[in-house]
């Protein structure tokens, strides 16, 4: 996300209309829209192998996964984010094709431009959301995930997986997968 924000205040609801006709992705914190920066290829291929394991995973159990292009609204914060890949098993978020209000498991992929605001502000935003069960970064430095999971008396415990792992695993989705598959075609700076 680039600091500085488009100077006229949106409603949320002209900032969806706004979007949805605009080639440039923005972020919306406020009333006030920011452009998002372009990624690299492992910030790509990590997002993109992520979706397809989950999507195969997704199928048939009622749960919907979604790319980069999906916005998060969190009403609370007037907020709306894009992810980089979301999974949403309420049935309350199909009647919303713009964004999604709900999400189970929300997943960002670091890289030098977000992560302060990915680790930071971000993730305060998203922790407001109580059907969040689990928000995970991802390295495109290392093999490195890190699964911040609300437990039952609502704090946030961290798990992190690395290249000794074999595996990594999201519990909100009952997911496992190995870290190969996951950084597959990466090539590391």
């Amino acid at each position: 996300m680039i600091a500085s924000p488009q100077q006229n205040y949106l409603t949320p609801e002209e900032y969806v209309q706004i979007e949805e006709q605009n080639p440039v992705k923005h972020e919306y914190i406020d009333g006030y829209i920011y452009a998002m920066a372009g990624a690299l290829d492992a910030h790509i291929t990590i997002a993109g192998n992520l979706f397809a394991l989950l999507r195969n995973h997704a199928r048939g159990s009622g749960c919907r996964v979604y790319i980069a292009d999906m916005k998060a609204r969190i009403e609370s914060l007037n907020r709306f984010y894009y992810p980089d890949v979301m999974v949403t098993c309420d049935q309350r978020d199909q009647e919303t094709p713009a964004y999604k209000r709900f999400p189970r498991l929300i997943v960002e992929v670091l890289s030098n431009s977000t992560e302060a605001f990915d680790r930071g502000d971000k993730f305060a935003d998203y922790q407001v959301l109580e059907s969040l069960q689990e928000y995970v970064l991802i390295n495109t430095k290392r093999q490195r995930v890190e699964c911040f999971r609300r437990n039952d008396q609502g704090l946030w415990v961290l798990q992190s997986y690395t290249s000794e792992h074999k595996t990594f695993r999201l519990h909100s989705v009952d997911f496992e997968e190995t870290m190969p598959a996951l950084y597959e075609d990466v090539v590391f700076e």
